[in-house]
């Protein structure tokens, strides 16, 4: 969406974060993380076998509780994009158990239109480790995907800041666009950090052929 200010400025090629944090969550987190903690027992390498679930299709309540939320918050995405039309999707889902030193490498999540991500545990206390200072751990980094847009930035200019990092907490859900490189930094806790994955994937309508102008 090309944004038109009352003074003429027009905003070109936006890329948008929804972050918030869902209410209510206390009790369906202390749910899901025993049902995530009993598949990570029985399966193993959990979190590397992303393709072989579709975690919030699980018949347990607080999985439904979860989808119901993504998907409101799927629909208040779209309609902040002026997106009003009939739109159908598929919400496919995977767990995440990250233990001490675990982290997630750059990348994208292709062949979707939306992705996000919902914490159920967050832990809060870290290692005190040798080194350096500026470590971000359990965070999560997302980065301009244009390239060098930031090289000729001044001053005041908010192209300049190639990154942005949100430091999650218990009962948040982040939404972006699918093309977005994201980088999960490691887990620093002796306590895993859990979160649930998911993929928003279109159903082909022709409504959704936009206007070229």
């Amino acid at each position: 969406m090309t944004e038109v200010s009352d003074e003429g400025l027009i905003r070109l090629w936006p890329t948008s974060l929804l972050k918030r944090r869902l209410p209510g969550y206390e009790q369906p987190n202390e749910l899901l993380r025993h049902v995530i903690e009993k598949m990570d027992a029985e399966t193993g390498n959990l979190t590397t076998r992303y393709r072989d679930t579709d975690f919030l299709h699980h018949p347990h309540p607080a999985a439904k509780w979860l989808l119901q939320c993504i998907n409101k918050t799927v629909v208040d995405y779209l309609h902040l994009h002026n997106q009003r039309y009939q739109c159908e999707w598929h919400v496919q889902s995977w767990p995440n158990v990250n233990r001490f030193g675990d982290y997630h490498d750059l990348h994208n999540h292709p062949h979707s239109y939306l992705s996000g991500t919902y914490y159920v545990k967050v832990p809060v206390d870290v290692e005190e480790l040798p080194g350096r200072d500026d470590r971000r751990p359990g965070a999560i980094s997302f980065y301009d995907p244009r390239p060098q847009a930031n090289m000729n930035a001044v001053s005041g200019d908010p192209q300049i800041e190639a990154e942005h990092t949100v430091q999650p907490e218990d009962g948040l859900v982040l939404l972006w666009p699918s093309f977005l490189h994201h980088f999960v930094h490691p887990n620093l806790s002796q306590q895993p950090r859990i979160s649930i994955s998911f993929n928003v994937v279109l159903k082909w309508s022709d409504a959704l052929l936009p206007q070229q102008q």
